[in-house]
């Protein structure tokens, strides 16, 4: 093949590939917003305390999706930092299907078995439990981790390196807020049962947080 082949080749090569993983990240983002909005509604529990200094962090999580959403399908290669070879691009949109696979898996299983004491602000009820199984059992927040991986799936697949960048240090504190807020809670409630939980268990991602 020509050198001006090749070169006519890759950025449709590039462009399948991206495409490829848009849809799929939208199919894994349908099931990830249908985990909450079609799951069955447990008996509604009495509300014991809540945080809503929770909400600044909702809001800076907010503002991260907007980030990487601003820009859809605007760059020129499907790799955020500089194109690469067919075998690059294909290889950055499987990864990206699989950690958005992975962080739909893992939000709806966390939802699942939160059940009553899910809620979008911190708070605990009446009766609350201390998880520490299912997706509990790897990290203390699995449903952060699953919204993570989301966003980075969502920016490796429609937005440019410099937005996903700043949209994951926007939800990086974010989270923090969030955890800290639910966590200050949880230690009130379960005193050195938490304590213990948090020594063997991670936040967020495994050897890192």
């Amino acid at each position: 093949m020509a050198i001006s082949e090749a070169a006519h080749v890759a950025p449709h090569v590039a462009d399948v590939a991206q495409r490829a993983a848009f849809y799929a990240v939208i199919a894994c983002w349908w099931i990830f917003l249908l985990t909450f909005w079609l799951r069955k509604r447990p008996p509604r529990a009495r509300e014991a305390k809540r945080d809503r200094t929770s909400l600044i962090g909702m809001f800076l999580q907010a503002v991260a999706y907007f980030c990487v959403w601003s820009f859809p399908l605007e760059q020129k290669h499907f790799s955020p930092v500089r194109p690469g070879s067919p075998g690059v691009e294909w290889g950055v949109a499987v990864l990206t299907v699989a950690i958005a696979a992975a962080s739909t898996w893992l939000v709806n299983a966390a939802a699942r078995r939160l059940g009553k004491q899910w809620a979008l602000t911190a708070r605990v009820v009446e009766g609350h439990t201390l998880i520490q199984d299912g997706p509990y059992r790897f990290v203390r927040n699995p449903i952060y981790a699953g919204m993570f991986g989301m966003l980075v799936a969502t920016g490796l697949a429609v937005t440019q390196w410099l937005p996903l960048v700043v949209a994951i240090v926007l939800f990086a504190v974010g989270t923090w807020i969030r955890v800290r807020s639910e966590e200050r809670l949880l230690r009130e409630a379960f005193g050195s049962a938490f304590e213990a939980y948090a020594r063997h268990v991670p936040a967020l991602i495994p050897g890192i947080y």
